[in-house]
């Protein structure tokens, strides 16, 4: 075993993974060099290009031992703050290329609608006695 994966085998002790839609979340213990244990939290989110190429885009957060306390106080006032705001129901769908708010649909629906009354208004019916 070379020095490199010595390092990396010693440096990641404990994996975590969260799959939800394009985005990946990484929880990682690590070990620093004196042997302490810290966490790293790892953000992966899938894009394309105008080619076409997948690319992922990582933000990595590092949440030291001496800063859990204050941080898991903070994120669990945070979380409790944004569901009494805004409740459970997850509305980020109408931030999606594909989302179709309820306006948009409904007039989509009517378009398409009067598209095909008109159709039928200049549809001529033909009997077979007729040719």
């Amino acid at each position: 075993m070379d020095e490199k994966e010595n390092i990396k085998e010693r440096n990641e002790i404990c994996s975590r993974t969260l799959k939800t839609g394009s985005r990946t979340y990484f929880f990682d213990a690590r070990e620093t060099r004196a042997g302490d244990y810290y966490l790293t939290i790892t953000e992966s989110k899938k894009n394309f290009t105008e080619t076409g190429e997948i690319t992922y885009k990582k933000h990595k957060i590092y949440l030291y031992k001496e800063d859990f306390s204050k941080f898991q106080s903070i994120l669990d006032d945070m979380i409790r703050f944004i569901i009494n705001e805004k409740g459970r129901e997850v509305i980020s769908e109408r931030h999606q290329k594909d989302f179709k708010n309820h306006t948009t649909y409904n007039q989509e629906m009517k378009d398409v609608q009067q598209k095909k009354t008109s159709e039928i208004k200049n549809f001529t019916n033909i009997n077979f006695e007729d040719i």
